[in-house]
């Protein structure tokens, strides 16, 4: 039989560690949301420098960029995205950036400022 002075040592070592295990658990969530956020903006980003390299329309390129990135947030408008230069010329380097600012579930840190990028030769 335990004696009397060990009876609640163990809900005292929980109670000391679970605050630390939320902290590892939320950590990996929000850490996961964040990588998955990244390589769909950078995948958006490919995506609508494709379409500027190839039909040489920047509200073409604009609009898929915007489509491609709406698994991150519907919130994501032309506004946030940045295509240089305007014209596509065979030959020239087009770049488009899309723009994103992060918000976390916890709320314990962010939001954090993501950017997805693609560059591609136009007329490829």
């Amino acid at each position: 039989m335990p004696e009397s002075s060990e009876r609640g040592a163990a809900a005292v070592e929980f109670a000391i560690l679970l605050p630390v295990l939320l902290m590892l658990v939320l950590g990996t969530i929000e850490f996961g949301r964040a990588y998955n956020a990244q390589i769909t903006l950078t995948n958006a980003g490919r995506e609508g420098v494709r379409v500027m390299a190839i039909a040489n329309d920047p509200v073409a390129a604009k609009a898929a960029a915007v489509k491609a990135a709406a698994a991150v947030s519907t919130s994501i408008s032309d506004s946030d995205v940045t295509l240089s230069p305007t014209v596509c010329t065979t030959g020239a380097q087009v770049t488009l950036t899309i723009k994103y600012n992060l918000s976390t579930i916890t709320g314990i840190a962010g939001p954090f400022p993501m950017t997805g990028k693609g560059v591609m030769l136009c007329g490829g």
